[in-house]
Order: structure tokens, then C-alpha cells, then sequence
């Protein structure tokens, strides 16, 4: 009898260890959901993967600024370039902590095609959690001021009239502008001559100076140029004409479905808890839609977005989508 009420009392005992141990092991340890809900605790580091200065590192800064507000925490703007787009500051933060204090602000194509471009160099930042898409803006075309061709189509029968001897610049290999000129050749069935630099600027210049013929570019950084009649607007990648340059036409009314635009983003490292990049996405949203922030923005000739991190994602597959083919056909690669 008495080894019956042991039996038992060790069968009831049992449950009432195992619970308490698992009590002990939620009390003494501080839960994620916990951390998640007072995130964030102390300045958060936002990288971007380029030099300060221009409408990029702007649409970062002024992201930062006002999710700062919101937050109730600093963020800061760390600029590291370097490397082949933007891959220094890129990999820093896909190596951080997945824990929301480390962040990154970068280009559409540095989360779009990263994984296409740099194939020997195993770069791929598909993992990376998207948090928000700041703004967009579009490409143009600019050509020099002394360039016989006024119009997309006038500038597709120069470029047709002699293969190969229209030149064309951008930014680098694997940049929106060197994309761009080999989606118009395959859409336009033509042929130009490549001349790649390093940053938008040298290859301003040289248009400038008549040594090449055009580049695919930003509104922002030429419009002082254009206006002054030392570039050639030559016509818009927006979906819509501009309405500062209404006599400008779009490269789709010339070659129907070419368009081409940018835009900024933050992402987190891979891993990073959905609650804490929806945090962050909230708080950004907020900060750009203040009206004098949304001014802001719009002088830079950029369109405030602010999304959801299920728009940048939607937006992400839509520039893979586009870019992609572009990066097979002109077996475009960066070591």
C-alpha cells in the first residue's frame, strides 16, 4: 500500500518539476517578444553604401532624420563606399546582428539583380528583410549640346545610320545607366559603344566637353545644364512626361514599354524580426508624408513613397523582372 502512494505521488510530482522548470526558464531569461516591444533602446546605425552627398545619401538622410522623431531613438547615417555596387557597406550590414540596430539604405538594383551581376563573387542580397522604399525617381537621356538629334527618334536614325559610332557613358558596370543603354539596344535594335566610369560625374563632364555622345542619368544632378542649353534633353525613362519639362517626350512613346526608374530603400540583415522591420517601415512612413518633407523630396525631382515592406518586396521582384533579362542578354558581370 505504502509503495502505491509513492507511485502516485511521484506520477503527480513529475508534471509539477517540469512546469516549474519551465517557469524558472521563462523568468530568468528576457524573452524576444519582450526585446522586440521596447526596440529600439539606442541609436541605430543606418549604412549607406555611398558617398555623401547627392539625391541618393539625401533620401537616406532625411528618412533618418524623421523615423529618428518617431522612433524616439537617433539614427544615424553612416556613408561606406567602396567596392563594385555598393558592396563594402552591403556586406557590413548583411553580416550585422539581425536585431534592428544596424540598417541599410540603398539603390533599387543593389536588391534586385546583386545575385545576377556578381556571379564569381557570390554576392546575393535576396536574404536581406525589406523594411521601406523611400522614393523613385526616373531616367533620363542627355546628349551633347552639339548632338545631331533632338528627339528619341531622331537619336535612334543617327544611331542606326552607323552602328557603333554613337557612344554612350554610365555611371559603371552594372549601374542604372549602363542598363538602360542595353535595354534601348535591344529594344531598339542598334548598336552604341560603351564607355563606362566610375560615378555619374566624369561622364558628365565628358559630355559636356563633346567627347562622348550621351548618358543615361538623373534629372537632378543636370538640370543646371540643361537649362543653360550646355546638355541636351534628349527624353524621359518616367512613365509620365515631366511636368517641369512638358515638351519633353518619354522613351515609350518612341520604343513602346521602355521605362526606367530608381529608387532608395532600407533593408535589415537577414533575420531581422518582422515586428521590428515593421517598426521601422511605420516610422519611416510617417516621417515622409509630413508635407514639408514630402516638398523636400519633390525638389529633389523624386517621388516620397515610404512603403510597406511587402511593397518593397513586390517592387524588388518587379525591377528583377525588368533588369534581369537585360543582364542575361548583355551578359553583364562584375568580379
Amino acid at each position: 500500500m505504502r509503495a502505491a502512494v509513492h507511485t502516485l505521488r511521484d506520477k503527480l510530482a513529475k508534471p509539477a518539476v517540469a512546469l516549474g522548470a519551465a517557469a524558472c526558464a521563462i523568468l530568468s531569461l528576457p524573452t524576444i517578444a519582450t526585446a522586440q516591444a521596447t526596440y529600439p533602446t539606442r541609436a541605430i546605425t543606418m549604412v549607406v553604401p555611398l558617398p555623401a552627398g547627392g539625391t541618393a545619401d539625401l533620401l537616406c538622410r532625411f528618412a533618418a532624420e524623421r523615423a529618428s522623431g518617431v522612433l524616439g531613438q537617433n539614427i544615424v547615417i553612416e556613408n561606406r563606399p567602396g567596392g563594385a555596387g555598393g558592396r563594402i557597406g552591403t556586406d557590413a550590414v548583411m553580416r550585422a546582428a539581425p536585431d534592428g540596430y544596424t540598417l541599410l539604405c540603398g539603390t533599387q538594383l543593389i536588391f534586385s539583380i546583386t545575385h545576377l551581376v556578381f556571379t564569381k563573387a557570390a554576392f546575393d542580397t535576396r536574404p536581406m528583410e525589406p523594411i521601406s522604399v523611400l522614393a523613385t525617381y526616373p531616367l533620363i537621356i542627355i546628349a551633347r549640346a552639339n548632338m545631331p538629334a533632338n528627339t528619341m527618334a531622331e537619336l535612334l536614325t543617327y544611331a542606326r545610320s552607323e552602328p557603333g559610332k554613337m557612344t554612350y557613358g554610365h555611371q559603371g558596370k552594372g549601374n542604372t545607366g549602363h542598363l538602360l543603354g542595353e535595354l534601348l539596344m535591344l529594344k531598339g535594335n542598334f548598336k552604341m559603344t560603351e564607355v563606362p566610369y566610375r560615378g555619374s560625374a566624369p561622364a558628365i563632364n565628358d559630355t559636356l566637353a563633346g567627347t562622348i555622345d550621351i548618358v543615361p542619368d538623373y534629372l537632378l544632378a543636370n538640370k543646371q545644364n540643361i537649362d543653360a542649353g550646355k546638355l541636351k534633353f534628349i527624353a524621359t525613362a518616367s512613365k509620365e512626361r515631366l511636368k517641369d519639362y512638358p515638351k519633353v517626350a518619354t522613351i515609350a512613346e518612341t520604343m513602346p514599354g521602355v521605362f526606367a526608374d530608381t529608387w532608395m530603400a532600407v533593408a535589415a540583415p537577414p533575420g531581422t524580426p518582422k515586428d521590428i522591420t515593421r517598426k521601422v517601415s511605420d516610422a519611416i512612413r510617417q516621417g515622409l508624408q509630413q508635407p514639408d518633407m514630402r516638398a523636400r523630396i519633390l525638389k529633389l525631382e523624386a517621388d516620397p513613397l515610404g512603403s510597406t515592406p511587402e511593397q518593397m518586396r513586390e517592387m524588388i521582384q518587379r525591377s528583377l523582372e525588368i533588369w534581369g533579362p537585360v543582364v542575361s542578354a548583355a551578359k553583364i558581370s562584375v568580379d
